[in-house]
């Protein structure tokens, strides 16, 4: 195991279905590498002979889904995932998606926020040196991102699914993709062109269909790390279940656990 692995999980306190899933993440990256070439059947299939839940990506790039049940701490999750990536693999580029615009401000304050409660980097040395830089929906055409000036070291985007999904009604383009007078190309196509991008998406079966993420899907990051608490989507012929689950930790094993309290 990654000698980050221990670490990590020590300074963030991990319970031990986020250690698993960390643990799991690590064992993902020694059998099929994430790389901007890689070879996607390839790279399924060595999951699939490890972990026979993950029948399909799902998408054009390896996206795999950590099912948590609420209140596990999904989000603090992200936080090691990120902190692993960086440190095991000098992974610097991370795009997170959040459903709605209540996720989306609570997960820049966790993520930039030193002295929020729920500072998902806390304990992490190296970041407490370099924090990473936050680039956000609201803020990512004010800044050239290779300027160093403000996009330094490690880089969390973090965006609305639902803005864009409102941006891209009647077949549109997403804002994203419009020309930056910074950078002489969209913000868009300079995160697609990024050797390490990795793609978070939290909540994620609310927007899997939805117009917004078909068209963020085409950025191709090098691995899509999906978290719910919900590994399905309904449909008229019913619940859909997600065939790229590699974690599952249901409520009722959470209860058991008691990392959730039962409900009255």
């Amino acid at each position: 195991m990654n000698r980050h692995v221990n670490a990590i999980a020590g300074r963030l306190s991990l319970r031990h279905p986020q250690r698993r899933s960390l643990e799991i993440l690590d064992r993902i990256t020694e059998i099929a590498p994430p790389d901007k070439g890689a070879d996607v059947p390839a790279m399924l299939e060595a999951i699939r002979c490890e972990f026979p839940s993950v029948t399909d990506f799902e998408r054009d790039f390896p996206s795999l889904c950590f099912a948590l049940a609420t209140g596990v701490g999904k989000t603090r999750l992200m936080g090691a995932f990120i902190s692993y990536l960086h440190l095991a693999h000098g992974i610097d580029n991370f795009f997170v998606l959040s459903p709605n615009l209540t996720i989306y401000n609570k997960l820049i304050a966790d993520f930039s926020d030193r002295n929020h409660l729920k500072y998902v980097f806390r304990g992490i040395a190296e970041f407490a040196v370099n924090a990473p830089s936050i680039i956000t929906g609201d803020n990512y055409d004010q800044h050239d991102p290779r300027s160093g000036t403000l996009f330094g070291g490690v880089r969390i985007n973090i965006f609305n699914i639902s803005k864009i999904n409102s941006e891209v009604r009647g077949g549109k383009s997403p804002r994203i993709k419009r020309l930056s007078e910074y950078i002489g190309e969209s913000y868009f196509d300079y995160l697609a062109g990024l050797p390490d991008l990795v793609m978070l998406m939290d909540e994620s079966h609310r927007y899997r269909a939805s117009a917004g993420i078909r068209a963020i899907n085409e950025l191709k990051p090098i691995l899509g790390l999906e978290l719910t608490a919900t590994p399905f989507v309904e449909t008229a012929r019913g619940a859909l279940p997600f065939k790229n689950v590699i974690v599952d930790y249901p409520l009722g094993q959470a209860m058991k656990d008691g990392f959730v309290k039962e409900p009255a």
